[in-house]
C-alpha cells in the first residue's frame, strides 16, 4: 500500500459562523471526525461544521505552512478569499 502524499488545507464554517482552518491527508474523514466532536477543541463546541474550501498541496510541510498563512487572515480577508474562489459561505449558514 502506497503512502498518501497528498495533503490539504481546508476551511470549515462552524455553527457559530466562525471559520476553522486545518490540514489533513483525508479531508472527508477529517470533517466527519470534527462533526463527531473529536476533531479539534475549537470545533467541538461549534458543531456542526461544513466544509467550505480545500486546497491540495504537495506535502504535509507545505500544507502546514499554508494553514498558518490562512489563519493569519482577518475575518474579512477570509470572507474575501472564499468569495474569490466562488464560495458564498453565507449560503451555507447552519440554522
Amino acid at each position: 500500500m502506497m503512502a498518501n502524499n497528498e495533503y490539504f488545507v481546508y476551511i470549515l464554517l462552524c455553527a457559530d459562523k466562525t471559520f476553522y482552518i486545518g490540514t489533513s491527508n483525508n479531508v472527508t474523514k477529517r470533517v466527519a471526525t470534527h462533526n463527531l466532536g473529536k476533531g479539534a477543541k475549537y470545533t467541538k463546541t461549534r458543531l456542526p461544521v461544513k466544509l467550505m474550501y480545500k486546497e491540495k498541496l504537495h506535502s504535509k510541510s507545505e500544507a502546514l505552512k499554508r494553514e498558518i498563512e490562512l489563519k493569519k487572515f482577518s475575518r474579512k480577508k477570509k470572507e474575501l478569499f472564499l468569495r474569490s474562489h466562488g464560495i458564498n459561505w453565507q449560503e451555507f449558514l447552519i440554522s
